[in-house]
Formats: structure tokens, C-alpha cells, sequence
């Protein structure tokens, strides 16, 4: 099973993760309060995380599309809701609810 590393706003989490399974839903079942306002549809961004490493499948034209509306972007950003965990990683979790002060939104679907 893939182990993530996630670095969060109190500090590093690891965790396995079933091979398949949406990234963002990995992260909040194991306790990090990862912000997904748009119920994972690649349309908020608020589930960005920056690989710091670990190989995704590229990205998909809805998460490049909306990526390309930030200008304060990391290259190595991406959208948790719209990665399917396929091996080790290591990310940075850029938005929790507690950092930011507001309800996760809607859980995205498996």
C-alpha cells in the first residue's frame, strides 16, 4: 500500500493509502481537515497540494484549465481531488479549515 507523507499546519503526517483512491480522501480520513469547497470537481482549487515528491499520473485538462486561472502557483501544484494515489508521495497540504476558518465543504466522492 502507498505511503504519503503530508506536511500540514501542525506539522508531518504519514499514512497509507489505498492505490486508487482520490488523494484528498486519504488526506481527510487521516485526520487532516483539507479544504475541498467545490466537492471535488476541479473547480475551487482549495485542495491544492504541492508535490514535494512522488510520480501522478499527468494532469487532466479540467485541473490544467483551472490551475491556469492562479498566477501564484508553485509548478508542482496540484489538485488532490483529482489524484488517483499510484505509488509513495510526499505533499505539502496548502489549505486546512482550521487554518483558514471555514467548514472543509462538501466531501468529494470516491
Amino acid at each position: 500500500m502507498p505511503k504519503i507523507t503530508a506536511e500540514t499546519a501542525t506539522g508531518t503526517v504519514e499514512f497509507d493509502c489505498e492505490e486508487g483512491r482520490k488523494l484528498v480522501l486519504c488526506i481527510e480520513d487521516n485526520g487532516i481537515d483539507i479544504l475541498h469547497r467545490c466537492g471535488g470537481n476541479a473547480r475551487c482549487t482549495t485542495c491544492r497540494v504541492e508535490v514535494i515528491s512522488g510520480e501522478f499520473r499527468e494532469m487532466g485538462e479540467a485541473e490544467e484549465a483551472i490551475l491556469a486561472t492562479k498566477s501564484d502557483l508553485e509548478p508542482n501544484t496540484r489538485l488532490s481531488c483529482q489524484i488517483r494515489v499510484n505509488g509513495d508521495a510526499h505533499v505539502k497540504v496548502i489549505n486546512q479549515a482550521s487554518v483558514k476558518g471555514m467548514d472543509a465543504g462538501t466531501r468529494p466522492e470516491e
